[in-house]
């Protein structure tokens, strides 16, 4: 056979199928050392098959090597025999008969334009698929020796280069995402035990915790504070009253000394906080920091059962979790925590003096000990012309209104006097003084002169003594009671210019930030501190894991095909090709052809094939070849011409006339379920990170996971070129945490496929008809040429024949109908890209020789 370039094997096999090995003597490697990689590799479930390639007259010099086979156990073995143009008997050992092992006899044709490699590439393809090989196994145990030579008619459903190359490209896309600013996460987005870091709220159970006590060093200071706060306001209220004017009540109330001291014992309380706050620091609470903070006044407790250092790495993971359920991509993912680390990051306490600064600061303790003046009466103008009018009301008294009118100015004028006196803005002592106007001038010069005018009016009216009665007693309580409004309301309005209530306010706030930085900076800052360099590292782990997907997962220049006639091009008809069809119905004619027929053959049909002398393995029609471009390290998908296996031939490489090869340009499920695939991979691998970083964030290897990721890709990659990723990845046993991914079923379990229609873009009704057509075994190409064709058995009955389909065809509304009334004994395949029939037709029985071992040589 000629040289094997590119190679026949998959360098890889999917989980599953049989390990494949070539023993011929032009394979890459030696025998020995395929047989040892042979037994090494795993194989699931307990099954132990191998499709072996070997030359047919070596098989019994190759005895000892089958054996070696069966040294780990029952092995089942399917041997693909090569034979010359010249072989006409074949020789077998023990080991290759039925049940556990049987022979496939195909023979070579180089010279026909198609290369042995491609006969052979994919017919190891379909035969490695395990329920292919269970069949073929069955099959060749119904025949004569347990060896027969294989007709083939095979249906490949595959992509184009181009639509390979894009769809990976958008799927590794679709995995890693576009750089992105940095993320936003809130505390209604993450799990509960990360929410407490990021809202800076206090847990419930601290809710009742006395952070100051009041024996400490702040707690002191507070309660001094909040004292000469409600000192000042109990004398506020003495003051503002009827009280506070016409007695002697508000002469005991130094209200200016009592927001003076309210402003010093705030100013005692923010240096006490401030002292704290300086003095205690750090990623971890320690009994130091805590016996520090308790000598200036604040009491911690311990930790709360809502949080701990053990609950923020599962958090850390149900958070990245969730994030990729969502279908963010991993440097959105990464973006997200990259913040989430930035806000949980441990800043110490002394970072907030700032705040400290701005809740009471030296501006507002100044604003605080500011000397406001009393002002009373409202404006001079109106309380001229009110003064005045009250005045000539009461002038109106004939003759007793000369002197009630301009007493009616004199007692409001001595009204504003006394407010002036008693203003509250004014200590006892006359040691603070903040001044003040009450308009008592204009009230008098107002009062005088309307109580000459009333005088002088009543004069001339002449009124009743009732009613010069009334309108003196009506004027006086006005004049009365408009001088207590103006005093209520100028005490009201000093005392909320001076404001020192508004201490209340600050010792609210600056108990608020004691709270927080007590919870926030001391308690949580070991716990803060674990979640920011945890989220950081998983951050860098998925950009890590981005960068090595963009690098790994490039796809080199796509090879430009010219596409025949469509995605689903008919194969090309036989004559033109040069391969031969045969028939039981050809017998009689061509063995006129070869002249003894009868005698050669027997009774029966006497002949196979249409006398063609062309050799079966010819080429069919040319493939439309490829213009390569040069390819960029590394390649992402196994290449034929570089020596990989894995995927289909190059459009180059002509295709036997049995294999039918339809090339779509990628379904509506493909990106899609890549994606997810990777997705479902790269959880798995995270899976692995957890408990490095619950132990130490900083010290996460990312080398181990960026090669898992790597093998991922690989591993993908080569599902994608074995079978358009209709194959579901292989089922990972090693959670740690089960349960942790419960959330993420959907991308965990890949078990759920689309139909092979949805990820190739080909529809499967060729496969359909192929099925469902009649038995007619000119439907397939033998695989050998016309000078072999006496060798084979002439009874039609002997042979047997296996129909397999991938299960990927038949999934999916569309796929139930066309499906409907296949035969019964079709093999549903779990993976590949083929489907088709093989048909297994035995030889006579004086063609196969058993040797026994005491006959056979040493390999």
């Amino acid at each position: 056979m000629s040289p094997r370039v590119p190679p026949v094997l998959p360098e890889r096999p999917l989980p599953g199928h049989a390990v494949c090995l070539d023993l011929r003597t032009s394979g890459t490697y030696d025998s020995d050392d395929a047989v040892r990689a042979a037994l090494d590799a795993p194989q699931p479930g307990g099954e132990r098959r191998f499709l072996v390639v070997d030359e047919a007259d070596r098989l019994v010099a190759h005895q000892l090597l089958y054996e070696r086979l069966s040294s780990y156990g029952p092995a089942h073995v399917v041997c693909l025999a090569v034979g010359a143009r010249g072989d006409r008997t074949l020789s077998r050992s023990l080991t290759l008969r039925p049940p556990a092992a049987g022979v496939l006899w195909v023979f070579d044709s180089t010279e026909d334009g198609v290369p042995g490699e491609a006969v052979l590439r994919p017919l190891v393809d379909v035969l490695s698929t395990p329920e292919v090989f269970d069949a073929v196994l069955r099959a060749l145990g119904e025949v004569v020796h347990g060896v027969a030579v294989p007709a083939v008619r095979v249906l490949e459903h595959d992509l184009t280069d181009e639509a390979r190359a894009r769809a990976w490209r958008q799927a590794v896309e679709g995995l890693t995402g576009p750089e992105v600013p940095a993320g936003n996460v809130s505390a209604e987005q993450v799990p509960g035990a990360l929410a407490l870091l990021l809202d800076e709220g206090v847990p419930r159970s601290l809710s009742g915790h006395q952070w100051l006590p009041p024996q400490g060093r702040a707690g002191s200071r507070l309660t001094a504070c909040d004292e000469a706060v409600g000192e000042a306001v109990e004398g506020f209220h003495r003051v503002r009253g009827p009280a506070g004017l016409l007695t002697g009540a508000g002469r005991a109330v130094d209200l200016p000394a009592d927001i003076e001291r309210v402003a010093e014992e705030l100013d005692r309380f923010r240096t006490a906080v401030a002292d704290a706050f300086g003095a205690a620091g750090g990623t971890r609470l320690t009994a130091e920091h805590r016996g520090v903070l308790r000598d200036r006044g604040v009491e911690l407790p311990e930790l709360p059962r809502e949080i701990s250092r053990a609950g923020i790495v599962p958090a850390l993971r149900d958070l990245t979790h969730d994030l990729i359920g969502k279908g963010l991509p991993l440097r959105s993912v990464a973006a997200r925590l990259s913040s989430l680390s930035a806000r949980t990051a441990p800043v110490g306490s002394a970072a907030r003096l700032a705040r400290l600064d701005a809740i009471c600061g030296p501006e507002r303790l100044r604003r605080l000990r500011a000397r406001h003046p009393f002002t009373a009466g409202g404006s001079r103008p109106t309380a001229f012309a009110v003064t005045g009018l009250l005045a000539l009301l009461a002038g109106v008294w004939p003759v007793l209104g000369w002197g009630l009118g301009p007493a009616v100015g004199v007692l409001a004028a001595g009204l504003a006097h006394l407010m002036l006196r008693r203003r509250p803005n004014r200590s006892p002592d006359g040691r603070i003084d903040g001044g003040g106007a009450t308009g008592a001038a204009p009230r008098l010069f107002g009062g005088l002169l309307g109580g000459l005018v009333g005088a002088g009016l009543g004069q001339f009216l002449g009124l009743p003594v009732w009613a010069g009665a009334v309108a003196a007693t009506v004027s006086v309580a006005a004049v009365v009671l408009l001088a207590l409004r103006d005093w209520t309301r100028a005490v009201d309005d000093w005392w909320a210019r001076a404001d020192p209530e508004e201490a209340w306010r600050i010792l609210r706030e600056i108990q608020a930030l004691v709270v927080t930085t007590a919870v926030h900076d001391w308690l949580f800052a070991e716990v803060r501190h674990h979640c920011s360099a945890g989220a950081g590292a998983v951050a860098g782990l998925l950009r890590g894991l981005a960068e090595t997907a963009d690098a790994h997962g490039q796809p080199y220049a796509a090879r430009k095909t010219r596409k025949a006639d469509g995605p689903e091009a008919g194969p090309p008809p036989v004559g033109e090709t040069g391969t031969a069809s045969w028939s039981w119905e050809d017998w009689r004619d061509d063995a006129d052809d070869w002249g003894n027929g009868a005698e050669a053959w027997g009774d029966g049909p006497e002949a196979w094939g249409d006398g063609a002398e062309e050799d079966l393995w010819s080429g069919s029609a040319e493939e439309p070849r490829a213009d390569r471009t040069a390819a960029q390290e590394p390649p992402p998908f196994p290449s034929p011409d570089s020596g990989g296996a894995d995927g289909p031939p190059p459009l180059s490489v002509p295709a036997p006339g049995w294999l039918e090869r339809r090339y779509g340009d990628g379904g509506p499920a493909l990106v899609d379920t890549l994606v997810g695939d990777l997705v479902a991979g790269t959880v798995l691998i995270l899976d692995r990170c957890w408990a490095g970083i619950e132990r130490d964030p900083g010290a996460l290897a990312r080398a181990g996971h960026e090669q898992r990721l790597t093998e991922l890709l690989d591993e993908t990659r080569l599902r994608l070129v074995r079978d358009v990723a209709a194959s579901p990845p292989p089922r990972y046993e090693g959670l740690r945490d089960p349960d942790a991914l419960t959330s993420l079923a959907a991308f965990t379990d890949r078990s759920d496929r689309p139909d092979a229609a949805r990820l190739t873009g080909v529809a499967a009704d060729a496969v359909a008809l192929l099925l469902l057509a009649e038995d007619d075994p000119g439907r397939t190409v033998a695989l050998c040429g016309p000078e072999h064709l006496r060798l084979l058995s002439h009874d039609p009955m002997a042979a047997r024949q296996v129909r397999f389909v991938p299960e990927a065809m038949r999934r999916g509304a569309a796929g139930d109908d066309i499906w409907r009334g296949t035969a019964e004994d079709v093999v549903w395949t779990g993976a590949g890209r083929h489907a088709g029939i093989l048909r297994l037709v035995p030889l006579r029985a004086d063609v196969v020789h058993t040797v026994r071992a005491e006959e056979a040589g040493e390999p």
